[in-house]
């Protein structure tokens, strides 16, 4: 995995003051340098400046990048799981290799097709491509959006970069926040509207397009979407083909010249990937690396509740010994946990999953300690549909998503002025809506399926999203890539048609998933009630936040002050919190909601942001 940022201007010269152009593109390259400690470079002409940080997985001696090639120069971030096979089939066509990564393979399929290459592509990635005889740039991302890119214009000047902090490294494009991003912010946050950057003037490329820039132009294309169509393999035959799609996706997502690891929860998704891997190992006469996470002191103070029903560990335990791995179980202080609440601001640049983050964000800078490269058990809940909303009628409400079914502790955090401009409810309603009508339903579904199609490309669409980006800023704020095997298109592309009948039969919570991965797990594994990812139950790290809070809102000088209000934050602070009654997803409840707070309050200020409403 790597980073990369850079400018196109096809009026501009860039050369004319070449020295300038490149101290932009240098601190460029230091704002992502920790997505990519190996190595760096740069390239310039007049009318295109790049820079690329990279983490060395795939052909570490000869794929140092900008790539270039004649007239044509490659930044790209990711990962591509079919090289070998896009590879054959470019030396058939006639083209010649003098690498064996996969960035020479983007390069030389552009060259040869054009945008029409990038369909082919089946992997993570974000690239930004530039021919400079025909003076366009093209940018484009993976199917799912695993992989981040950003952009913004200065003047005429297309600005692009990896994570939002690198555009702020070119003049003129500063940290300014209107009405729309404080309502994603309150309404939405810590998911977006898909093509939103918060920042005023901030965009990202949505996922399964790319975009052509020549001159004042910009011409959008879509290279894949997911879409709706009657399934008609019968019950046994779905089994079979989904264990097969579940098989090859994780093995292709092994690929790499480093060692890997996964992570292991004691969940089904996780313990899945990871006995595939440690059998692929296994038959190399290797042992996996596995890593599982908890609290300090979450046996002791551990609180069950229908979203967490139970604590991992014992079930961790199962699996190492059913697999043999190598495992490091991590343990996260209450302390760091706090601590690293503004690191993971730092990461996103933005307010994100509060301790969800924070400690993910530390998980993950343990295991970059000793590997490169992780593979996660992350997307499954989303494409075989384990979440609690997709198994109660009191979810299916139109307008309303629903990982966040009741928008009042939202809006009573706010000051009555700030939520009247803001209108939150019409803000959510509006989103909602207008995400459902990108997908189409079948007239031969019952309207509880049809609202179930549409809550699965939700998920998708937006819970997804938001996790990927958490798993991304986290693991690559250590210089880690994660690998998500389940966000895989042809799986996905199969999964979202299968009925619900099959998806859940028996009512059994990701049926599907659980019987085609018979036989690879034990069956108390394989039939664990859902528990997600740990989070911790110390009073002591609620008592921190507290304490921050309470200084925050008495400070005259935080900018988060005037945004709320007082009175009832006050009031929320000294609540007893109710760790089952979420207002994001399933961990994101009371602590989280004083975290988020803190977020918000640290970003306005280290940013500088300025509000315009």
């Amino acid at each position: 995995m790597c980073g990369f940022s850079g400018f196109f201007d096809t009026n501009a010269s860039f050369l004319s003051k070449k020295a300038y152009f490149q101290t932009i593109l240098r601190d460029m390259t230091k704002t992502l340098h920790h997505r990519g400690p190996d190595g760096n470079g740069s390239f310039l002409d007049d009318h295109c400046g790049m820079s690329h940080t990279r983490l060395s997985i795939i052909d570490p001696k000869k794929g140092a990048q900008p790539f270039l090639q004649a007239h044509y120069t490659l930044v790209y971030n990711g990962e591509l799981y079919n090289t070998d096979f896009l590879r054959n089939m470019l030396i058939h066509c006639g083209c010649s290799f003098r690498t064996t990564c996969d960035t020479e393979v983007i390069l030389q399929g552009l060259i040869c097709f054009g945008t029409d290459f990038i369909r082919q592509l089946d992997g993570i990635f974000s690239f930004a491509f530039y021919d400079a005889k025909e003076n366009k740039l093209v940018l484009s991302r993976d199917s799912f959006g695993v992989k981040p890119l950003f952009y913004a214009l200065a003047d005429d000047t297309l600005v692009f970069s990896s994570e939002i902090k690198g555009l702020f490294s070119f003049p003129g494009i500063t940290p300014a926040v209107g009405k729309e991003g404080l309502q994603e912010l309150f309404g939405l946050g810590p998911a977006h509207n898909p093509g939103h950057g918060i920042f005023q003037g901030v965009y990202e490329v949505l996922p399964g397009t790319f975009q052509v820039f020549t001159g004042s132009v910009c011409r959008v294309g879509t290279y894949w979407k997911l879409t709706s169509h009657e399934h008609e393999d019968d019950y046994e035959t779905t089994i079979i083909k989904t264990r097969h799609l579940l098989l090859d996706a994780i093995e292709r997502q092994m690929v790499s010249d480093v060692p890997i690891c996964t992570f292991l929860s004691g969940g089904v998704d996780s313990s899945l990937v990871s006995a595939v891997c440690a059998a692929k190992l296994g038959r190399r006469q290797e042992t996996l690396t596995t890593f599982s996470f908890d609290f300090t002191d979450n046996d002791k103070y551990f609180q069950s509740n229908r979203f967490q029903p139970s604590q991992d560990r014992p079930y961790v335990e199962r699996m190492v010994s059913a697999l043999g791995s190598e495992h490091h179980f991590l343990i996260c202080d209450t302390n760091v946990q706090a601590e690293l609440l503004e690191s993971s601001v730092l990461a996103h640049d933005l307010p994100c999953m509060a301790d969800v983050d924070s400690s993910l964000l530390y998980f993950c800078s343990q295991v970059a300690k000793t590997h490169k490269v992780v593979l996660t058990g992350e997307c499954a809940d989303e494409i075989f549909g384990g979440y609690p909303w997709f198994h109660g009628e009191s979810f299916f409400v139109d307008g309303q998503f629903p990982w966040t079914p009741d928008l009042t502790p939202r809006l009573n955090v706010l000051s009555p002025e700030l939520s009247n401009v803001l209108n939150l409810p019409d803000y959510v309603r509006a989103s909602c809506r207008r995400a459902c009508q990108e997908i189409d339903v079948l007239s031969s579904e019952t309207e509880t399926e049809q609202k179930r199609r549409r809550i699965s490309y939700l998920n998708i669409r937006y819970f997804m999203q938001t996790l990927l980006n958490r798993m991304d800023r986290t693991s690559m704020y250590s210089s880690l890539e994660a690998r998500v095997p389940f966000c895989d298109r042809s799986l996905t592309e199969y999964v979202f048609n299968v009925p619900w009948a099959m998806k859940a039969r028996g009512g059994v919570v990701k049926n599907l998933l659980r019987e085609a991965s018979r036989g690879l797990l034990p069956d108390e594994i394989l039939f664990r009630p859902k528990s997600p990812y740990p989070k911790t139950y110390h009073p002591a790290y609620e008592a921190l936040l507290k304490e921050r809070l309470r200084e925050r809102i008495t400070d005259p000088s935080s900018p988060l002050r005037p945004l709320l209000n007082a009175e009832y934050v006050s009031c929320f602070i000294d609540a007893v919190k109710d760790y089952g009654k979420p207002w994001y997803g399933q961990l994101m409840a009371g602590p989280q909601m004083l975290a988020y707070l803190l977020q918000i309050d640290f970003w306005l200020k280290h940013y500088r942001i300025r509000l315009e409403l």
